[in-house]
């Protein structure tokens, strides 16, 4: 008798649930883990009715949730999504591991134009961000935003000019060089109070949003997010390399303003409003392909979506020090979960494209 032959895709489909479902379970634990855990720890009785606490306790958790918990745990939602999918994306277009968010020069275009902002405010921007803290912050999110949509233009521009991707990844790190260079000479002539300021702002971070524009965040970065699961089928073909897909049919041309287009889009929103956010981007594609052992987009767009929010809330719960009063720069945290993920793949040569 001839023993029956499971076909691979019926066993591994399974497999490929259950890891789905983890990644959901792990999204929802460390988002309640963001309402719960900090210098004030909740009750969990608080969010489902039944906090025997006084009113004036009450009042108090709700203040800390509505007001500080749920937006950055929201923003750390929203900002690891949009990493996450914008580094897979590069990496498949450039058909390179160690490619991220910041490999063209967005991230530091944001920060070139926080630059002159901050270190050259003069008296008026200075008296504006101490006396109108909300016009300030504002000003901070257009400038940023301002400096990485001049360069993903710029980068947009030479897309059209150059055939192929290496020209345009070259060109991304040079413009990154050269923002960062007019950095460290605006940093040179600044005051020292507004050095501090600016290297505040360039460390990171998911809690500096308020309810209101935790929202415009979400709907600016989070939605765009969910429409990128729709280009699965894309992304497989430009994995195989512009000639092969073009063969198959595919404007690459098209796709590629596309790829760079979204991706540098969503760098550009979350640089804008919670400042350069390292690792993320780069680390959690690899690790989504090392825990699914696949290559189809269809596959790891949602996967690395999820993973990438799980590991920005794990983050930002890391960097808040449960129990403490001090908080870490949300770039600590990143750094110290994402090199090591970087360095272990690059040992075990399980780099997938």
């Amino acid at each position: 008798m001839r023993p029956t032959l499971i076909p691979l895709k019926t066993r591994i489909l399974p497999q490929k649930n259950l890891l789905f479902l983890l990644l959901l379970f792990l999204v929802a634990l460390s988002f309640l883990a963001n309402l719960v855990w900090g210098s004030v720890n909740i009750p969990l009785d608080f969010f489902f009715g039944g906090d025997e606490g006084d009113e004036w306790q009450r009042e108090i958790h709700a203040n800390i949730v509505t007001r500080t918990r749920l937006p950055q745990a929201l923003v750390a939602t929203g900002a690891g999504m949009s990493l996450a999918l914008a580094g897979l994306m590069l990496q498949t277009l450039f058909r390179n591991p160690l490619a991220g968010p910041s490999v063209l020069g967005i991230s530091s275009g944001a920060s070139l134009g926080v630059a002159f902002v901050i270190l050259l405010a003069g008296p008026q921007l200075s008296t504006l961000f101490r006396h109108f803290a909300l016009w300030g912050e504002l000003l901070v999110i257009a400038a940023a935003f301002t400096g990485a949509l001049l360069i993903l233009l710029l980068i947009l521009g030479t897309s059209l000019r150059l055939p192929g991707t290496l020209g345009i990844l070259i060109i991304g790190i040079m413009v990154g060089y050269l923002s960062s260079s007019l950095v460290s000479m605006l940093k040179f002539f600044s005051s020292e109070t507004d050095l501090h300021s600016y290297i505040i702002w360039g460390l990171g971070s998911f809690a500096r949003l308020s309810p209101q524009r935790a929202v415009i965040f979400i709907l600016l970065a989070g939605l765009p997010s969910l429409g990128l699961l729709t280009l699965g089928k894309t992304l497989n073909l430009m994995a195989l390399g512009e000639n092969y897909a073009a063969n198959l049919g595919l404007n690459t041309a098209k796709a590629r303003i596309i790829i760079l287009l979204v991706a540098g889009y969503l760098t550009a929103v979350v640089t804008a409003f919670c400042g350069p956010i390292a690792f993320i981007g780069m680390a959690v594609p690899h690790l989504c392909k090392f825990l699914l052992r696949t290559g189809d987009h269809r596959t790891l767009l949602p996967a690395t979506l999820l993973l990438g929010a799980a590991t920005a809330l794990l983050c930002n719960l890391a960097a808040r020090l449960p129990g403490m009063d001090a908080t870490l720069p949300i770039n600590s945290v990143t750094a110290f979960v994402g090199a090591p993920v970087i360095i272990s793949l690059i040992l075990s040569r399980r780099f997938q494209h």
